[in-house]
């Protein structure tokens, strides 16, 4: 058995997934072994050989084929972040039509510490689905950041990344 503390980070296709190596970098400095994983769509935002080489893991997209053995050790924790609108509602719903989600409706029953730090626009954050799953997350024991704890939405059309609290999520394991 082995005391190695792994974090998976879960990055969904929005601008600030760009960024995602800060979040990684922040987590090895607190001891952390850190692993991507993207949405599919999420590889789009994301520099996978420089995460590859940060973290000397596979960045995982897709399911591995049956059979075949698992590149990443399994995790402690998790933090989807950025997690984008539509991520947080399937989570929520229990859809797990993809890896990334897959392994999120699957923490939740495994009672992994879990952590959302949203990036969305303030149209989709006013959308009732959206404010239901947030809701129905918390109710699950996932610490959502968002508003005035975490990642506040701007404007449609306004994705700056500058000052996204990548800092907030690894505080919110403790």
């Amino acid at each position: 058995m082995t005391d190695q503390r792994v974090l998976y980070v879960i990055a969904c296709a929005t601008p600030a997934a760009g960024d995602v190596g800060k979040l990684v970098g922040l987590a090895q400095d607190r001891g952390w072994t850190v692993c991507v994983v993207t949405t599919p769509k999420g590889t789009r935002f994301i520099d996978q050989d420089a995460l590859e080489r940060q973290t000397g893991f596979p960045v995982r997209s897709d399911y591995k084929q049956p059979g075949t053995p698992d590149l990443l050790p399994p995790a402690n924790a998790m933090i989807a972040a950025p997690a984008s609108f539509n991520t947080v509602n399937k989570w929520a719903a229990g859809i797990s039509d993809t890896l990334a989600v897959g392994l999120l409706t699957e923490a939740v029953g495994l009672g992994l510490p879990l952590v959302a730090l949203p990036f969305l626009n303030r149209a989709q954050a006013a959308h009732p689905a959206f404010s239901r799953s947030v809701k129905e997350l918390r109710e699950m024991g996932v610490k959502v950041l968002l508003g005035e704890e975490g990642f506040t939405p701007r404007e449609p059309g306004h994705g700056d990344v500058e000052g996204f609290p990548w800092e907030l999520a690894l505080k919110a394991l403790a």
